[in-house]
Order: structure tokens, then sequence, then C-alpha cells
């Protein structure tokens, strides 16, 4: 074992460029990071430091703290799934549903069955305007606000006192069945109450349940708990999984929240993974169409980068990386088909610089596996060695 414990720090939806079949998805052009780039005045010095920008155009770069490089999407689809089974080293080319326009009539009316509730919205929306546009109707009727994120989810909105929470609960167990159909297969359903009065509604955080599908195939996580590692599970990554191959997770709300707690996990002894998901950059962002808000947020990310890396023991191994793209600046709002960064720091390398392009994502996976002496992953290869 080289290090004793690695960081994965997923950015969601940092796209660094279009991906070799982009164009099979629509997304020729796109480029989440080189785009945000373009249009704001952005300035991450720290990230910078350790190769982030220059995963752009893969310039060899002397003067850098880490080894940079890009990695290809291998996994059918684009969704957030697909993205980090591929990282852990499953494939999956079953590509999970998205219903940008809205859920068909025949899933509405099996909702309506399964729950005995009327069902409003079926919108494509991604922040509270659902709630504040249709909040007083869902209390006034007892109805289900169905919405999706324009990402492979169909998420349920209901206000606490009207519907408890523990019931929204019951009710998204039976969509969740009813949507493990082929033709309505989504990679989740959420459970999103809310509470408040009218005009000042706002999501419950803390009641909010993701009800995911399990991972097909073992994970690099599976084979990590299996021969009692830690893994450390912060974010929305324990959702990801379903919990499989989960012994610790970490709730986060906000970006923010979640490197917060990364740093306080970094004060901790351990031997394992810890695996964080920064959600707001896809959430809040990329699906919105906001690159100046995309922008700040990375500069907010960069302010905290000094503080991560001086926190890293010598054995430690930072991974930074995305899942899939999400470019801002383009049309529509859902995720694009991009390469994504790998960064690798590890405060005892002697020789950062480029590495060659990954032609997997699951190579980080493999990567993990071969540092804490696991069987290989189905899919990937270890650049172990070419960390120095």
């Amino acid at each position: 074992m080289e290090f004793k414990r690695i960081f994965l720090m997923v950015l969601d939806s940092l796209g660094v460029g279009e991906a070799e079949d982009a164009i099979k998805y629509g997304d020729t052009g796109s480029n989440t990071l080189g785009h945000i780039k373009e249009s704001c005045d952005l300035f991450i010095p720290n990230l910078k430091k350790i190769g982030f920008l220059d995963t752009l155009n893969m310039n060899d770069d002397e003067d850098v703290d880490a080894y940079y490089t890009i990695a290809k999407p291998n996994n059918a689809g684009k969704d957030t799934l697909n993205g980090h089974y591929e990282m852990m080293g499953i494939t999956n080319n079953i590509e999970f549903k998205t219903f940008n326009s809205g859920f068909p009539a025949e899933l509405l009316d099996e909702i309506e069955k399964a729950t005995g509730r009327r069902v409003i919205g079926n919108i494509c929306c991604n922040n509270d305007q659902v709630i504040k546009e249709l909040g007083d109707r869902q209390l006034n009727y007892g109805s289900l606000i169905i919405y999706t994120s324009a990402d492979s989810d169909l998420q349920v909105a209901a206000h606490e006192d009207i519907i408890p929470v523990s019931t929204l609960y019951q009710y998204c167990e039976r969509i969740r069945a009813i949507t493990l159909r082929s033709d309505w297969r989504v990679g989740r359903v959420i459970a999103r109450p809310f509470v408040g009065t009218s005009g000042n509604y706002k999501f419950s955080n803390s009641g909010r349940k993701d009800y995911a599908v399990k991972p097909p195939k073992k994970t690099i996580l599976d084979s990590l708990a299996e021969n009692r590692y830690n893994v450390i599970a912060l974010g929305k990554i324990n959702d990801i999984f379903d919990g499989t191959g989960i012994n610790k997770s970490i709730k986060a709300s906000s970006n923010i929240e979640a490197l917060n707690k990364l740093t306080d996990i970094m004060d901790k002894d351990f031997t394992g993974i810890c695996m964080a998901n920064l959600a707001d950059f896809d959430s809040l962002y990329g699906h919105t169409r906001d690159a100046i808000g995309y922008a700040k947020a990375l500069e907010e990310l960069d302010v905290e980068i000094p503080m991560m890396l001086n926190k890293l023991e010598l054995d430690d191994l930072l991974i930074i990386t995305a899942d899939h793209g999400n470019d801002p600046t383009f049309d529509g709002c859902d995720h694009t088909r991009e390469n994504v960064p790998v960064i690798f720091y590890s405060r005892g390398f002697t020789e950062p610089k480029r590495l060659p392009v990954l032609n997997t994502l699951a190579d980080i996976g493999a990567t993990i596996a071969d540092n804490f002496n696991l069987d290989n992953p189905e899919i990937g290869e270890s650049i172990l060695d070419k960390l120095v």
C-alpha cells in the first residue's frame, strides 16, 4: 500500500471538452470549464497551480504541483450514476432515462394509482421555483408535485404539514418500484419535503431522501469494504451507490458544507477512502445555465484548496475529477457528454507533470484498487506506478 488515505473529490459536472462521441448526444462543441473561463473573469490560482486549467488543452506544464490529465467517458449516457459507476470500475451500457419534456401520461397514471394522490407539475425545473409556483396548490389539494431536474430523476415534493415525511417516503418507494420498468427507468426517485407558508416555502434538506438503483455489479467501494478498509461517502455519494460498499455516510447540503466536512475528515486517522461529491456545480449552475454562478462556485473552491493540501499527510493522495459535463453556456438544461479532468496530488510527489490521457474514468478506480492491493476491476488500468 503506497497511500494510507485517498480522498476522491468529484466536481459534479465539471467537464473539460467534448468527448469523442459527443455528436451522438447532440453535444458537439461543449466544454464546461473552457466556456466558463471564456465567458467569465475566472480567477482560480490555486487550482491552476495543480494543473487544473492545463486539462483544457493538455499542454506540458513543468510549473505544477500535481499530476494532471483527462479521462474519456465510456459508459452509456451522460448521467450521474453511469459516470460514478464507471469511475468505480463497472460498465453499464443501459442509459438511464431523462424526461426533459415531462413524464408520459401512463407513468403519471400509475403514480396516482399507487399513491392515491393527484399529480401536479410534471415539469423540468431545478430550483425552488417549482414550490413557489405549485406550493399553494399542493397544500389546497393534497397533491404530489412531480418534476425532474433534467438529470435522470423523478422528484416528488409535498408539504410536511399535508403529507408527513414518512408517508412521502412510502410513496417514493412505490414510485421507485414502478420506475424500474425499462421505458421509465430513471436513475433516482427523490423525496423532496418542503416547509413554510405561502410565498415563503423552502425545501427541507434534512428530509430529502434519494431512491437510487443498486449498482449492476460489484464496485471498487464494495471491494474496499469487504477488505475492511474505511469507505466514507460525503454528499450524495451514498445515494448514488444506494449505500452499497459504504460504511460511513455524511450528508452535506452545499459545496461549502461538503468542503468543511471534508477538511474535518482529513483530521481523522483512518485507512481507506473518502469519496465526496460537490453537487452545487451541477444542480445550481449547470442545469440552470448560470455561467457566472458556476465561476463563483469554482472560485470559492479555489480558496479552500491551500488548506486542504496542507492538511494532507505525506502518505495521503488527493484525486480531483468529475463525472460528466454540464456546460452552462450550452442550449437546453441537461448534461453534456464531455471528458473530465483528473488531478493527482500528494505532498510526496517528486516530479508532477502531465500524464497520458486516460481511456476511461475507470482508470481512477483501478488506481485506487491497486493502491490497496485489491483485485483488478472489470475495466480500467492502474497508473499508480506513474505517480512518483
